[in-house]
């Protein structure tokens, strides 16, 4: 691991913040940029978020996901929440959490070109997200427009990253800082959900996706944190005590710090920073006991 470990692909929150693409304010030419200018999405890249005045550094769901293909670990339908469980969830909190589930759903489904089941669960986000407020985020112009660009990959991501982003912002503009944070731990969890999967298939190659799990020791710190305010409500302060547990979990993970030493190249008068950190589980037990609980926290949310 790099030494922006900390930093793990904390883009997160905004995938939560991470599916769907157009605003009222939207225009055009916006669109049409979405769509021909779309970025390569990187499974180690870090994005920092600012939540009630702090900053935090959470995965991105988009990015967990296309480690998890790079695996090896082939589409598997089954690990996704069923898009008509959408009706299930008659509170706004368990819209808000699920309407994150739904975000990294849709990430990982693009990232297979898995084109029915994509629209599928863009009308169920469309659905949950209008009964939260942000309606405008998911209309029938971002179905078609998703429709259009069908196995342009990255802008098909780079749409649901810019829509959930600008669901965020709306959130936060509008005071609902607990909304906001709601849909990023959905995300967060749906994520690390995938991973735990892959790390299950004996045809996918574990290592990196057990760094990741591993990395998100200092994630689940953040997330915790960013709850924090919310604690006094019932249902925020069973989902914090679920997550705290599992961070108690995390503690059984340890980072290792490996030195090596830096190149020099007097020529060029560059200087090149070898070092590097690693993870280590406990024992293989740990990992285990922190799948089992990521699955059961992640069940309870989407069942």
């Amino acid at each position: 691991m790099k030494k922006n470990l900390l930093l793990t692909s904390a883009a997160g929150v905004v995938i939560t913040v991470l599916l769907l693409g157009g605003c009222k304010n939207n225009n055009q030419a916006n669109e049409k940029a979405l769509q021909t200018n779309a970025p390569k999405v990187d499974s180690n890249n870090a994005t920092l978020l600012k939540i009630n005045n702090q900053i935090f550094s959470i995965p991105s769901p988009i990015q967990t996901a296309l480690l998890v293909k790079k695996s090896g670990y082939a589409y598997n339908k089954q690990i996704l929440n069923p898009s008509d469980n959408y009706s299930k969830y008659d509170t706004k909190y368990k819209k808000a959490l699920n309407l994150g589930i739904y975000g990294a759903d849709l990430g990982y489904i693009s990232l297979y070109d898995q084109t029915q089941d994509a629209l599928m669960y863009l009308a169920s986000i469309e659905k949950l997200a209008t009964d939260i407020g942000v309606s405008d985020m998911f209309n029938a112009g971002l179905v078609k427009r998703f429709q259009q660009n069908m196995g342009k990959q990255d802008s098909l991501l780079s749409m649901v990253s810019e829509a959930f982003a600008r669901s965020d912002a709306y959130f936060k503009d509008n005071k609902q800082n607990d909304i906001s944070s709601l849909v990023l731990v959905g995300g967060w969890i749906e994520s690390l959900y995938f991973a735990v999967q892959a790390n299950t298939n004996p045809k996918a190659n574990p290592k990196d996706v057990q760094r990741r799990i591993a990395e998100q020791k200092i994630s689940l710190v953040n997330l915790v944190k960013m709850l924090q305010p919310y604690n006094s409500r019932p249902e925020y302060a069973q989902l914090i005590k679920d997550l705290t547990s599992l961070s108690d979990i995390f503690e059984n993970v340890e980072f290792v710090y490996n030195y090596v030493p830096p190149t020099v190249d007097v020529k060029n008068h560059m200087t090149s920073i070898n070092s590097n950190s690693d993870v280590k589980f406990e024992n293989n037990e740990v990992l285990k006991t922190i799948s089992d609980k990521i699955i059961a926290i992640r069940n309870q949310i989407a069942g």
